[in-house]
Formats: C-alpha cells, sequence, structure tokens
C-alpha cells in the first residue's frame, strides 16, 4: 500500500473516530442540555460531567488531536464544550495544554520528516504559497508574525503549525508562541463555554464580542506601529 493511501485511511479513521466521538458525547449531554437554564438542569449536567470523569477528559482530548490533525474541524465548539464541562479556567488550562502538545508534536515530525508529511495532511499549493514567501522565510520577523497570528481569533492557526516546521523559526519559540498565543481565542470561547453551563445565554454573548473587541483593539495598535504593514500582508497570504 503507497503512503498516499496510509494517510487517506488514517485521516478516514480520524474523521469517523470523531464523528462517533461528537455523536456520543451529543447523546449523553443533550437531554441535560435541553433544561440548563434551569437550577436543576445546571445540577444535572454538573453531575453528568462528573460521572464521566477521566473517559470525558479523554474524548475531549481526543478531540482536539484529530481537530489539529485534520484542520478542517473548527477548534471553536471544542474550546466551548470545554468551557461547559470544566469552566473557564480548567478548560483553557486544558485546551492550552493539549493543544501545545500536539502542536510540538506536529511541529517536530515536520521537521524530520520535511514537506511529504506536511503534504499529507494539507494542501500544496497553501503550503507552498506561504513557505515561498520572503515574509515567512525573514528569521527577524517570523516570531512577530507567528505570534500575531497565532493571537488572532479565526486565523487558521492548525495550518500555521504544520507549516511552522518548514520556516526559520527555532522550536522552543514556536512551542511557546502556539502554546501561549492561542490564550485570548481559547479564554474567550470557555468563558462563552461556562456562561452557557449556567444558563447565562446574554452574558456568554457579552463575554465573547468583549474578548474579540480587545483582541481587535490590541490587533489594531499592532497594525499602527507596524509600518511595514507585516500583519496585514501575513494574515492576506494564508486565506
Amino acid at each position: 500500500m503507497s503512503r498516499k493511501n496510509k494517510i487517506k485511511i488514517f485521516k478516514t479513521i480520524l474523521l469517523i473516530f470523531v464523528l462517533i466521538l461528537l455523536v456520543g458525547i451529543i447523546l449523553y449531554l443533550f437531554p441535560v442540555i435541553k433544561r440548563i437554564s434551569t437550577k436543576e438542569g445546571q445540577i444535572e449536567f454538573k453531575g453528568k460531567v462528573e460521572d464521566s470523569g477521566l473517559v470525558g477528559l479523554v474524548s475531549l482530548l481526543g478531540l482536539e488531536l484529530a481537530q489539529i490533525f485534520l484542520i478542517i474541524i473548527p477548534g471553536e465548539p471544542i474550546e466551548i464544550l470545554a468551557g461547559m464541562c470544566y469552566g473557564a479556567v480548567f478548560g483553557t488550562i486544558f485546551i492550552m495544554i493539549s493543544a501545545g502538545i500536539i502542536s510540538t508534536l506536529i511541529f517536530l515530525l515536520v521537521r524530520k520528516f520535511g514537506r511529504k508529511f506536511v503534504y499529507d495532511f494539507c494542501d500544496k499549493k497553501k503550503i507552498a504559497k506561504i513557505e515561498n514567501n520572503k515574509l515567512f522565510q525573514n528569521p527577524k520577523k517570523i516570531e512577530m508574525i507567528m505570534f500575531i497570528l497565532f493571537l488572532i481569533p479565526g486565523t487558521p492557526k492548525d495550518l500555521l503549525v504544520y507549516v511552522s516546521g518548514l520556516l526559520p523559526i527555532k522550536p522552543l519559540k514556536f512551542i511557546l508562541i502556539s502554546t501561549f498565543a492561542r490564550f485570548p481565542s481559547i479564554i474567550t470561547s470557555t468563558l462563552a463555554g461556562e456562561q452557557l453551563a449556567l444558563g447565562n445565554w446574554q452574558m456568554s454573548i457579552i463575554l465573547y464580542v468583549a474578548i474579540m473587541l480587545v483582541v481587535a483593539i490590541i490587533v489594531l495598535i499592532i497594525n499602527k506601529l507596524d509600518k511595514d504593514k507585516v500583519t496585514k500582508k501575513a494574515i492576506k497570504i494564508i486565506k
């Protein structure tokens, strides 16, 4: 069997695993979520999460692993689920640590196996577009570029994880950036999830919008200070 077919089978199995896991979680939690706006429903939801124990954490880790590896799955729903089940603080810590470990693993695999490994999981044209761009090959600017891209909610962070292994960025710097620069994006989702679990739909939306505005202001300030418009150029390239 060729390498390409093996990767296809792996990705298919991973996708099936995710779908089964999601269906299982929905079937397990949905009856309670319908009543989550009531105090009784919130207590029951908390009880369900506590009863899931290690299985719940492993399931969440499995979803995070598949989400980063497959790229096509958005991270926000998993982060919201983490906030709903484990609260904003623990949910954020769990997602950041798991995302940091998985991102580091992928980065090291790319450094070891090179472009072939990247092309197995990502679109070759997209990767070539980023990798061959002078902006991303500039050792003096790459760390700042990656930090900003990981900081901004909505950027394709999982794609960046793969391509980073081909760029002139030091492993330790990448690990720190890919772990901690995700914080605004993750805390936004986990806070929203925590409020949803408490039945505070309005507060969930308010918190989400408020943190998005703070991040937007930070990005605007960076853009103002960035005379070469590096951020705008980098975002344009990855999209």
